[in-house]
């Protein structure tokens, strides 16, 4: 069988959701957790402020969003916005993000699942930060990832 990785998205779990919820709890109340922040971009259709938990990770001097369970909405939104906010606690960062050529994320995938894999490594089906550029190439359209760049 044959998976289409333009098109992975993973629904979120029960579990999932529950974590998430405390997570963004945290970081709404301004405790960062392994670099959590809240993601607000607005909806591409409805236009309206959209949230949810992400993991900013800093790589080589940039910022960047990964999107562990693939397409989702969030990933759509910011495809349509180009940008949005994020924010820890009532501190509040503007941003523009431009989405990576998967050429560009084998470095990105290691040093995200280097950081995170504890929480995000189910939904990378066993491939872990030791794997080869080329499984990480591979698994590379799955996994959108946008390098953002906050609003002086």
């Amino acid at each position: 069988m044959t998976v289409n990785m333009n098109a992975r998205y993973l629904e979120v779990s029960r579990s999932t959701r529950i974590f998430n919820t405390v997570v963004a709890a945290l970081t709404r109340a301004g405790v960062s957790v392994w670099g959590s922040r809240v993601l607000r971009v607005r909806g591409r259709t409805s236009g309206e402020w959209r949230s949810t938990p992400v993991n900013l990770l800093t790589h080589g001097g940039a910022s960047y969003l990964v999107a562990p369970r693939g397409h989702t909405q969030w990933v759509r939104n910011m495809r349509a916005a180009g940008g949005g906010e994020l924010a820890v606690g009532r501190r509040v960062e503007r941003f523009t993000a431009v989405e990576l050529a998967d050429a560009d994320k084998p470095d990105l995938l290691r040093a995200y699942l280097r950081r995170w894999k504890f929480e995000v490594g189910v939904f990378f089906d066993g491939v872990g930060p030791d794997a080869s550029d080329d499984e990480l190439l591979r698994i590379a359209p799955g996994y959108p990832v946008f390098r953002i760049t906050t609003a002086s």
